[in-house]
């Protein structure tokens, strides 16, 4: 299917690695210039390589508005118009409520929630003035129903819906689209990559990278008995980013194998 990204240009924020690799990339393949905004600028700048045409990695700290303003300036001023932004940067440590330190509540709370609201900020007056945006922000499952030991991400994720849909109202009558993507469990680009995921392990708290042990006990809480890729959550992200979703707004998608399904 022709998505008609072709042309067009895509912000992907934390394009360098893992699912934001995987969407910057595929956007990529349907011809879209992508701009990989990347804290770690070595390994955005890779895939803005693979990437090819006119893309380019912009190294960005998604929780600072001068930074993230800076960013969507020189993508304009490269590229012209932004078509699409991708909120995609995430981060979390796994912790009962109490045992969060004050430093990283105030981490997860300002990567997960307000890097997209900084990002939407600089991005959207843009989009108003071209009568034209496609905005996708990746969630999580947590953020519907709640996640055990991750109570900070959790409340964090459902702020993400909750202002998808928001602005999804207050932006309409510009035609712009908002829309939230909740992948499950994936396997990512290199296992110490997975972050802590002793939730599955019959190792606890000595569970620090995703083993095929840790793999097969996640896989029983999905009804496709399966984790997903990095790619099950960029096909959706690229769908949503394209005008063949250009009447689907202010909508919460998992693409979650069946682990959360309302």
């Amino acid at each position: 299917m022709d998505l008609g990204l072709a042309g067009k240009t895509a912000i992907v924020t934390g394009g360098g690695s893992n699912i934001g690799k995987a969407i910057a990339l595929t956007l990529a393949a349907e011809g879209a210039n992508v701009v990989i905004a990347e804290l770690d600028e070595a390994q955005g700048k890779k895939t803005a390589q693979q990437c090819g045409g006119k893309s380019l990695c912009i190294r960005t700290d998604v929780t600072n508005l001068s930074s993230v303003e800076a960013m969507v300036k020189a993508a304009t001023n490269q590229l012209g118009q932004v078509h699409v932004l991708v909120n995609n940067v995430g981060w979390d440590i796994m912790k009962y409520f109490l045992d969060y330190s004050v430093e990283e509540i105030d981490r997860i709370m300002r990567i997960n929630y307000l890097g997209m609201v900084y990002c939407c900020r600089a991005v959207l007056p843009h989009m108003i003035e071209k009568k034209y945006g496609r905005v996708v922000s990746l969630s999580s499952d947590a953020g519907r129903v709640g996640e055990f030991r991750e109570p900070i991400y959790s409340g964090m994720k459902a702020g993400v819906i909750a202002l998808t849909k928001t602005l999804a109202r207050e932006m309409g009558r510009y035609n712009i689209c908002l829309n939230a993507v909740c992948p499950g469990v994936t396997r990512p680009d290199k296992p110490e990559d997975a972050g802590d995921l002793s939730m599955w392990s019959k190792e606890g708290a000595a569970a620090k990278v995703f083993t095929e042990q840790v793999a097969e006990a996640a896989k029983r809480m999905y009804a496709l008995r399966r984790l997903g890729t990095p790619q099950d959550t960029a096909n959706v992200v690229a769908f949503l980013a394209s005008d063949k979703a250009g009447f689907v707004t202010g909508q919460t998608v998992s693409a979650s194998g069946g682990y959360s399904m309302m």
